[in-house]
């Protein structure tokens, strides 16, 4: 046989060699119907790749090779499109079935949902509504109108209480099931001695984490947040208002940039300008490094601060000294 001959020869069995293979994957993808061999869930959690969920399938027994599975993603352009959250499959699918599950998002029994630090009871609403979570309207009028028993004192809305955190949430969950599941986060991350920490400051659990809120909406760094809630009690402690910005933002319908001489005016029990003292409930609900520091704020002198970039305020002790930092770094 001529070196040609030889050469076609070889060809020839590797062609028929991928043939067969492809053959071989394609029935398996389509008429192979012997897995699962009863129904079972699989968690995919963010960022997984298309072999990374074939690893679990095969782990929970849904699919029989995770080579194999990865191979079928790339080979239609599946791979890519793979989703977070959790899948059920019933018994006897075939692995072409499989995929079509875990690359469409509309077919998770539960998604994987983040609520980032600082969102407000509607923010949330709004996210879980468009992670296909039922609807904002449903979500803010249960966040906004359930009462919540916080060691002891009735918190008028779970506004503060909503942890944020990732959640693998039900796509079926009814908004108080939801809440629940978020505000049992919330307690989870309380401090275990928060009623006597917050006798210690002279207030209740509740005021704690309306100033934590507070920390949440104003601080933009860890460093800072203990010496922010500082200044709080500070002014508290002398009967000054809180005169914090994003109280008065908290009431408005939308974001705004800037805060006018006409807001200040404005007679919302939030104006912590024209209100002294806490506002009824948080304006956010702040995560543990905020909830931290407003159960243990820095001691310290300082009575006002002022934004000055780069993620930092600038702190000071008296009205000149503040009013000197708002003209430096203000203006």
């Amino acid at each position: 046989m001529t070196v040609i001959g030889r050469a076609f020869r070889a060809l020839f069995l590797v062609a028929l060699a991928v043939v067969v293979v492809a053959g071989f994957l394609a029935y398996r993808a389509v008429f192979d119907r012997s897995l699962p061999l009863r129904p079972a869930t699989v968690i995919v959690p963010a960022g997984a790749t298309a072999k990374e969920v074939g690893e679990r399938l095969q782990s929970a027994g849904v699919i029989e090779s995770a080579i194999a599975f990865d191979l079928l993603a790339r080979a239609t352009g599946e791979a890519p499109n793979v989703k977070a959250g959790e899948f059920a499959f019933p018994s006897h699918e075939n692995a072409w079935d499989v995929l079509q599950e875990v690359t469409s998002v509309g077919r998770a029994v539960a998604t994987w949902v983040t609520i980032p630090e600082g969102y407000t009871a509607r923010e949330i609403a709004r996210t879980l509504a468009g992670r296909g979570i039922g609807t904002q309207a449903a979500f803010e009028r249960a966040f906004l109108t359930t009462p919540l028993n916080v060691d002891g004192t009735r918190a008028p809305t779970l506004e503060g209480y909503l942890f944020p955190d990732s959640y693998l949430m039900p796509r079926d969950a009814t908004p108080a099931q939801v809440a629940k599941i978020m505000t049992e986060t919330f307690f989870s991350h309380l401090p275990p001695d928060a009623p006597r920490l917050a006798k210690k400051l002279g207030l209740t659990v509740p005021q704690v984490v309306t100033i934590a809120s507070l920390v949440e909406r104003e601080a933009k760094v860890d460093s800072e947040r203990p010496l922010m809630a500082g200044v709080y009690y500070n002014r508290l402690r002398l009967h000054m208002p809180l005169q914090v910005d994003a109280t008065i933002e908290y009431t408005f319908a939308h974001h705004k940039d800037m805060i006018t001489f006409q807001d200040l005016k404005s007679d919302s029990p939030y104006n912590t300008y024209k209100h002294a003292g806490l506002p009824p409930t948080p304006i956010a609900n702040p995560g543990l490094p905020s909830l931290e520091a407003a159960f243990h704020p820095q001691k310290s002198q300082y009575l006002y601060y002022v934004y000055m970039g780069n993620g930092h305020s600038a702190f000071a002790r008296t009205l000149a000294q503040h009013e000197a930092n708002v003209a430096k770094y203000l203006h």
